[in-house]
């Protein structure tokens, strides 16, 4: 399964990633961003890939493009269309995750997670993709 992980601090990149591992999600590639405009770059040249992505994961708090934005432009654009994005952010507001919801993410973590929330709130995700 191909991931992409989108957030500021590249410690909170390997962070999501092995707690990702860690819940029983097989990745065989990572994909990553440091921002939402970065992500969409990503995004754009992966179009073509061989295996599609199952599964975004980004942080809110970001600078240049934050993850409201990058999933209102993702929309915009139909970039991985029927991808699940969670959002893991320490943002927990409702406005925020009525925004984050409204824009296409299919659920969020709020920071600090534990795998059992990454189990709880990904892997249910992976399985309807997978099953779609």
């Amino acid at each position: 399964m191909r991931a992409l992980i989108i957030d500021d601090s590249a410690v909170m990149r390997k962070v999501v990633e092995r707690s990702l591992r860690q819940a029983g999600v097989e990745l065989t590639e990572v994909l990553q961003a440091s921002n939402g405009a970065e992500a969409l770059d990503v995004l754009r040249s992966d179009q073509q890939a061989d295996i599609p992505l199952a599964l975004i994961l980004s942080d809110i708090n970001m600078p240049v493009m934050d993850g409201l934005q990058f999933l209102e432009q993702r929309k915009f654009e139909d970039l991985a269309h029927g991808v699940p994005v969670v959002m893991i952010t320490t943002e927990a507001s409702e406005p925020l995750v009525m925004r984050a919801i409204a824009a296409g993410a299919k659920g969020y973590i709020c920071k600090p997670f534990t795998t059992d929330q990454v189990k709880a709130r990904v892997v249910p995700l992976i399985r309807s993709v997978v099953t779609a």
